[in-house]
């Protein structure tokens, strides 16, 4: 069994280096409070970023979450109509 050389281990490590750095994306915060047409707070309310990742909202009806640019955020609770909002890309943070 040939022994690798150290050339060879360094030059495998920056590729894989290099394929981490790139597939990494930018995570934006977005929080917010959710309301009904009256303004009262919902309690319980699903913030949803795909298959793998979400949120509630608090007693308060607030919520806060970190999703990766261009993320399309859905809110749902029981009862009433599905919304969904595109995360934009560019930005740190999102009060939504």
């Amino acid at each position: 069994m040939k022994h690798l050389s150290v050339k060879a281990i360094i030059m495998v490590f920056l590729c894989l280096l290099c394929v981490s750095i790139a597939s990494a994306q930018n995570m934006v915060k977005v929080s917010g409070t959710i309301t009904d047409s009256n303004g009262e707070v919902i309690i319980g309310a699903s913030v949803v970023a795909g298959p793998t990742s979400g949120t509630a909202t608090g007693i308060d009806g607030t919520y806060s979450i970190r999703v990766a640019e261009g993320t399309t955020l859905e809110f749902n609770y029981l009862g009433m109509t599905t919304q969904q909002w595109d995360v934009p890309t560019g930005v740190e943070e999102i009060v939504h």
